[in-house]
């Protein structure tokens, strides 16, 4: 029980971006743009990979909801950190707050597990290419998504139960543009032990396993290259993987990066930098990656684009 002379809070006052003064609005202006271009993107891969025959194999499968994990993960933050970002700061409620916090973990988590499958379909399909097949059935892949999501959902509603059983008092000044785990923690008067276990438990199976997981696949990706005896091979082999690595790199690189950096003093500014990049940026290298170094994602592209063409002088 909470002492009578504290008060109970019942909202959040987030901070956002101080001292933006007259950058507010270029500000605002940019990440509207990235955010439009990032659900943009997205949309179109997944219709490319839905409507294109030629894209109806288990790699396009893992990445079309790579891109519905990407759309729901920034849109959860960024129309919320828009309004902040106008308004010099905003209220939450700690429903509210908890709830953005559970979607965060909820696709954070879930991308985690969808990368590390899509690392293990490289492998496949790089190391085991006579086994490939037989193995990354319609079934499987199906069941592996359904674990990815399924997963995100369990250990996101566990810690947002534990959450929800805190109390706040006194103080509700969150620095921060997006209501993060550790900012809600310190500001509990309740005893946060069992929270604080069960992320620390928890934690690893989200991102240090997987973590380990897609590195383990990608040396054993690398020795089978390097054992293919022309560079033609080589560069055709490494082109089908490359635009996977190249994402894992960016989403793990800034959320090592957030979780890594101190959370007071001058290091704050640092990690919100790091934490726009991973929720505003990163979702928007996905399409960005894949339409520029995937040819079967332009040559779908330009075929609908052409057909569409074609339809519109029919008519």
């Amino acid at each position: 029980m909470n002492p009578p002379n504290r008060t109970i809070i019942t909202e959040f006052f987030l901070l956002g971006f101080q001292n933006l003064h007259v950058l507010k609005i270029p500000f605002f202006i940019l990440l509207l743009k990235i955010y439009i271009l990032t659900i943009t993107g997205n949309v179109l891969i997944i219709f490319l990979i839905s409507t294109v025959p030629s894209l109806n194999s288990p790699m396009y499968f893992f990445l079309c909801h790579l891109s519905f994990c990407d759309v729901f993960f920034t849109t959860n933050i960024v129309p919320n950190m828009l309004h902040i970002i106008l308004e010099g700061g905003g209220t939450v409620s700690v429903f509210g707050c908890l709830t953005q916090l559970q979607m965060f973990g909820f696709c954070g988590t879930a991308e985690c597990y969808i990368l590390t499958v899509m690392s293990y379909d490289r492998y496949l399909a790089i190391c085991k290419p006579l086994h490939y097949s037989s193995i990354m059935g319609l079934k499987f892949c199906l069941n592996l998504v359904i674990a990815s999501w399924s997963l995100g959902f369990l250990f996101a509603s566990i810690s947002r139960l534990l959450l929800g059983g805190l109390d706040f008092c006194d103080r509700n000044i969150i620095d921060h543009f997006y209501c993060d785990f550790l900012p809600i923690l310190e500001l509990s008067c309740s005893d946060t032990f069992v929270v604080e276990l069960e992320a620390f438990m928890v934690i690893p199976f989200i991102v240090l396993f997987p973590f380990v997981f897609v590195i383990v696949t990608y040396v054993y990706i690398f020795i089978t290259i390097l054992g293919i005896s022309s560079t033609t091979g080589r560069q055709k082999t490494f082109s089908t993987c490359s635009s996977h690595l190249a994402i894992v790199c960016s989403f793990y690189g800034t959320l090592i990066s957030i979780y890594l950096s101190p959370s007071r003093g001058y290091a704050l500014n640092i990690n919100k930098f790091t934490s726009l990049l991973y929720s505003v940026v990163t979702p928007l290298f996905n399409p960005i990656i894949y339409s520029l170094r995937n040819q079967e994602i332009r040559r779908a592209f330009n075929t609908i684009h052409r057909d569409t063409k074609v339809t519109k002088d029919v008519l």
